[in-house]
């Protein structure tokens, strides 16, 4: 039976010319929308946009800018007041929109942000169609496991509103079974669904990279990447850790690509530690990440063992698709590590050692016929289990 073709908008914070993996992830997303045969919308607030709205193409894909203010790379509070505004601001633009009073079957929006509810109320009210909530972090539950905030007024104050979000929803799609649990007082609310929508990725072509590590220190070595975000969640000082314990291995080599709020710490301490088997670089364009990983060999996972919540990075997906190994150090019972072990891509460690870690590490490394077998797995699994096509027919199953 042939699915009918749908009116589907995509509303996210997250969308190129963003680098973020999340970008990459709603671009991937619209895309394979479009090309299923949906009519398709994205609707995304820009930096700098000075008038209310603005329309351009980006892959094939209509594009809807709405006005809104800076929200990335800004301090807590004030990023808060500006995320508060935005669902407002954008109702604005939209109204004055060329898409004001238009039809659509099915709104989907990317969480983060939590502070769409209100948009998505006016859309789903004057619109009368069915909304699906693609949830990627649970917030603000992590922050609160990792100290950023404590159950005080904030953390309330946010759970209100990321509960208005779940209530407006008709669909909330998490990316892990075990998330599934935290949503348990949900399922006889308001015939809410709930269900597991698998992280996906759209495989890309090697067009080459503006990094060549082989114009760098690191020429020659087995090199481990982290690729992405370096901020409080990662915990990312178990891997400059990891480098400086492995400083006298001349094989191996140490590659960090990205932002954060963390990178200026971190690149201090290698500096302060004079680890010369590590490199920093800005983010790359998401076109040249494969380039930039067929010239690496391990690729590096890392989460604050102090989260309680799932989380299936993007990053990890790039590096199945590219053929590298995984060496994770993420938080325990986490979905993560029975997926990693028991596909047998990677390598996982949920402790404190960093003697143990870094046994890991070197068992990658080392043991050449383990490493061949986790290459081999990885792009199998990706296209099995993480496909964009396979998250765009679930998502319009929620309509049909």
């Amino acid at each position: 039976m042939n699915e009918r073709k749908l009116r589907v908008v995509l509303i996210s914070i997250h969308y190129p010319p963003l680098r973020t993996s999340a970008a990459v992830q709603m671009s991937d997303l619209a895309r394979e929308f479009v090309r299923q045969g949906h009519e398709t919308l994205v609707i995304t607030p820009p930096e700098g946009l000075t008038s209310r709205w603005s329309i351009e193409v980006i892959d094939g894909v209509q594009v809807l800018h709405l006005a809104g203010m800076k929200i990335l790379l800004t301090s807590h509070l004030r990023r808060t007041i500006f995320e508060l505004s935005l669902p407002f601001l954008m109702i604005l633009g939209l109204r004055a929109s060329p898409y004001r009073n238009t039809k659509w079957d099915l709104v989907v929006w990317y969480s983060p942000t939590i502070f769409f509810g209100p948009l998505i109320f006016y859309i789903k009210c004057k619109l009368d169609c069915k909304a699906y909530l693609i949830l990627r972090d649970i917030f603000p539950e992590w922050a609160c496991d990792l100290g950023i905030i404590r159950k005080g007024f904030a953390y309330y104050f946010f759970k209100i509103v990321a509960n208005f979000q779940y209530a407006i929803a008709d669909t909330i799609g998490v990316q892990t079974p075990s998330n599934l649990s935290y949503f348990a007082g949900w399922k006889n609310l308001n015939s809410k669904h709930l269900e597991v929508l698998q992280n996906w990725q759209t495989p890309i072509q090697d067009v080459g990279c503006s990094i060549q590590v082989k114009d760098t220190a690191l020429a020659g070595r087995k090199i481990f990447v982290y690729i992405g975000n370096m901020g409080i969640a990662q915990g990312m000082d178990i891997m400059i850790d990891l480098a400086f314990q492995l400083r006298h291995r001349n094989d191996m080599g140490f590659l960090f690509v990205g932002r954060g709020s963390e990178v200026d710490r971190l690149r201090l301490r290698v500096a302060e530690l004079s680890i010369l088997n590590t490199l920093f670089f800005e983010e790359i364009k998401s076109d040249e990440m494969l380039g930039l990983l067929a010239q690496c060999h391990i690729g590096l996972l890392a989460l604050d063992p102090r989260h309680k919540s799932h989380n299936i990075p993007g990053k990890f997906l790039t590096y199945l698709t590219a053929g590298l190994p995984v060496l994770a150090r993420v938080n325990a019972n986490t979905d993560l590590v029975g997926l990693i072990e028991g596909e047998g891509v990677g390598i996982v460690y949920v402790g404190q050692s960093i003697k143990d870690f870094k046994e890991a590490a070197e068992e990658i490394v080392d043991n050449s016929i383990q490493y061949e077998m986790m290459a081999c797995r990885g792009p199998k699994l990706a296209k099995e289990k993480f496909s964009t096509s396979n998250a765009v027919r679930q998502i319009i199953q929620t309509v049909e």
